[in-house]
């Protein structure tokens, strides 16, 4: 899928921030085009919950990325916390 989207980046985040969220991004993209492990993205989830703590401003965030992407970052999250028995997360068709 060709991405013709701006990530909603909040411009006075430091380029450290900056990355943890877009990796977050990018690992939603992932999980729905070609699977990502479990593992990558919860790690980039938590890498991304230091940066975004409240649960708001998080849900603020993921409506706006999945208004440009059509990827909900709800799912690919509750995905990951309820399937214990796969290693792999593909939300794909």
């Amino acid at each position: 899928m060709t991405k013709n989207y701006e990530y909603p980046i909040d411009y006075t985040w430091s380029h450290i921030e900056m990355t943890k969220v877009i990796t977050l991004f990018n690992a939603v993209e992932k999980a729905y085009e070609t699977g990502i492990l479990k593992a990558d993205f919860l790690k980039a989830y938590a890498d991304f919950k230091t940066v975004i703590t409240s649960i708001g401003e998080e849900k603020r965030i993921g409506r706006e990325f999945e208004n440009v992407s059509g990827y909900v970052l709800y799912k690919v999250v509750q995905h990951a916390k309820n399937n214990d028995g796969k290693s792999k997360i593909y939300l794909g068709e």
